[in-house]
């Protein structure tokens, strides 16, 4: 199994936490693992995405071109990676801002509704990780203990209460995930 993902959207998103939180938990399951962040100079507002890698091979490079999975956050992102998803892959995508929904017909094409869904929860931060779960129900390539695990790998201990908060929003994400 190998599976080369990328997450992209505006800094601020968890685009980047995304994929860290993948790729740990990834790693809880003894999986090989990249994760390739790319981000501009602004933190928040700025383009960011994040190429990961999960396989049970050795992972030659962590450089890749074409994906088997497209997290998409925003309309740039689109318009940059919607043609790098292989064909037959799959596309997520959060429709919020979106003003160009994705038209392939050769890959799967699912919408999660994170953002609507984080404000009905309260919590416009676990966003990212409705999206995360939307995608986990679809690629069930980590197992959600594994995640669990992940989140407290990369959450500093202060934030760890925070943890119930994240695990909600991945089942969530699970439960709203629809094809297009």
């Amino acid at each position: 199994m190998t599976e080369e993902i990328i997450i992209a959207g505006f800094g601020g998103q968890g685009v980047l936490s995304m994929g860290k939180i993948l790729a740990y938990s990834g790693i809880m399951q003894n999986q090989e693992v990249s994760w390739m962040p790319s981000y501009g100079p602004e933190m928040r507002g700025g383009t960011a995405n994040v190429t990961v890698i999960l396989s049970d091979e050795r992972i030659s490079s962590p450089i890749v071109s074409d994906f088997d999975t497209a997290i998409i956050l925003n309309q740039q992102s689109m318009d940059k990676f919607e043609g790098s998803v292989k064909k037959g892959g799959v596309l997520i995508y959060d429709p919020n801002g979106i003003t160009r929904h994705p038209t392939r017909k050769d890959i799967t094409i699912y919408a999660v509704e994170a953002t609507d869904e984080a404000n009905k929860m309260g919590n416009t931060k676990i966003f990212n990780m409705i999206v995360l779960g939307g995608y986990l129900k679809i690629k069930p390539v980590v197992a959600i203990d594994n995640v669990i695990k992940g989140l407290e790998k990369s959450l500093p201990k202060r934030h760890h209460n925070l943890i119930p908060e994240n695990k909600s929003g991945i089942l969530k994400g699970m439960e709203i995930v629809k094809q297009k």
